[in-house]
């Protein structure tokens, strides 16, 4: 009598295929949940402390100056590294770079009366460390995971790193509000070495032997594939539309105030996030869908229909919800590209797409908060909103209607899908675990999923990488 509903709950409960089946994903995945927190450490407490030193709002906007053109730069030039170096040691270097970057924040925040200009060093450098090593993370994951867990993999992925959005900040406020800057920072520097540890005990994916050394032809190579493939360029497309049209964070403080609800801005930070969890953790239908343009599509349209409502309602508890439906929509998009991304790109090519999609999900976001804050100005802060969300919804109609070929999208008949599908099985029964033609055999000891999502909020949420602070 009660099989029935136990199947029903099991079939939206997410799938932890890709965790009890491949060692090399659980490695990730926890090596992930570390790296989130002890980043979040140093993210709350590096614009804190430049608030404390400067008391300047804008010396604290300047952070985001510096992050974006290391991010551009080194995401493309990380993504051709990715397709000529061994992923794994790209991955445990970059995350080793980010330790002693915190370790600097440390020996900084212990002075006696701390610099300003070395915290604006370390932003940089971080954010080129995240660029280099997100196409290499991303890449590594498709060669691990089975074609048919990609979409379970993305959908844990995204679980962990929203998970880690909504403790994280938290807790960093707690630490850094109760015992200082530096201890932050020390906490962040645990967080990496744990992170070094786990990245270790990976097994080595190096690229294929006849793979050229990174640059700029190899970088343009990736993206005319790119450009040849409407599904493809479908995906960005349509991310960068639902960020730069309907991504208001900038506003949030004015929006709280004119609704009369100060107390309400943490909410609204942290409500999208909220959303994102309630999906993932009732995604396992998800791995039953092979439509993923659909995702696509359906989430970044829903995300601009939960904005526009956000900007109409003058209820704060409706705004809330409304927000936690676009971040509930963000994420049903992330799922949909990634798991398009890791089922039809060529191993050959993935670390300069994934080189791609970072500026996708970087520069999105950051042109969406410029959008917000000028059109806040002419129009007021509410309109802002609702009319970003309607510009939202109509550009992923148009986006669709131009490139028809995302929404027909099916994992078994589309050819790249199928293409790399075999391309997979043949290099796994010739024992070189999903690696490209000519890699070294046993490349990836990984048997199963995984893909860093993200979202986000890339999980898409178009956020800034998973580690964009040390």
């Amino acid at each position: 009598m009660t099989s029935a509903p136990l199947r029903s709950i099991r079939s939206i409960l997410p799938d932890l295929t890709p965790l009890r089946s491949s060692r090399e994903f659980r490695l990730l995945w926890v090596q992930g949940l570390v790296t989130t927190f002890g980043s979040f450490m140093a993210m709350i407490a590096l614009p804190l402390q430049i608030k404390d030193l400067t008391g300047s709002p804008l010396a604290v906007g300047a952070m985001g100056a510096v992050e974006l053109v290391p991010l551009i730069v080194f995401g493309l030039y990380g993504g051709a590294l990715a397709d000529a170096v061994d992923r794994r040691r790209v991955i445990l270097f970059t995350e080793a770079g980010l330790g002693v970057l915190a370790a600097v924040l440390l020996m900084n925040a212990l002075l006696q009366e701390p610099l300003l200009w070395p915290l604006y060093v370390v932003a940089a450098g971080v954010s080129a460390l995240a660029g280099l090593q997100r196409p290499a993370l991303d890449s590594l994951m498709a060669r691990i995971v089975p074609h048919d867990q990609l979409t379970a993999a993305a959908a844990l992925n995204a679980a962990r790193w929203q998970l880690g959005t909504i403790a994280g900040p938290s807790l960093a406020g707690v630490v850094v509000a109760y015992a200082g800057h530096a201890t932050a920072y020390g906490i962040t520097i645990l967080g990496f070495t744990a992170s070094v540890l786990l990245c270790v005990r990976l097994s080595p994916a190096p690229a294929a032997h006849d793979a050229e050394r990174p640059s700029l032809r190899g970088i343009a190579e990736g993206a005319r594939y790119a450009w040849s493939r409407p599904v493809l360029l479908g995906t960005y497309a349509i991310d960068l539309a639902a960020m730069f049209f309907a991504f208001p964070n900038t506003i949030f403080p004015f929006l709280a105030d004119e609704l009369d609800a100060p107390w309400s801005l943490g909410l609204m930070y942290g409500a999208g996030a909220v959303g994102s969890v309630i999906l993932s953790l009732t995604s396992g239908w998800t791995s039953r869908v092979r439509r993923h343009g659909l995702f696509v599509v359906c989430g970044a349209a829903g995300w601009g229909l939960a904005m526009t409502a956000a900007g109409w309602f003058s209820n704060i508890w409706l705004v809330l919800a409304c927000l936690a439906l676009a971040g509930m929509g963000d994420t049903l998009s992330g799922l949909g590209r990634s798991t398009i991304w890791n089922q039809t790109i060529p191993e050959e090519l993935r670390g300069r797409l994934a080189g791609i999609e970072v500026l996708s999900y970087s520069i999105g976001p950051q042109l969406g908060q410029v959008r917000a804050g000028a059109m806040a100005g002419w129009t007021g802060t509410r309109p802002a909103i609702w009319g970003g969300g309607l510009a939202c919804v109509a550009a992923v109609g148009l986006l669709t209607a131009v490139l028809p070929k995302l929404v027909t999208y099916d994992a078994d008949t589309d050819e790249d899908a199928l293409r790399r599908r075999a391309q997979k099985e043949a290099a796994t029964a010739h024992g070189t675990g999903g690696a490209a033609p000519g890699t070294t055999p046993g490349a990836a000891a990984g048997t199963a999923p995984g893909t860093a999502a993200g979202t986000a909020p890339d999980a898409g949420a178009g956020t800034a990488t998973e580690t964009a602070a040390p």
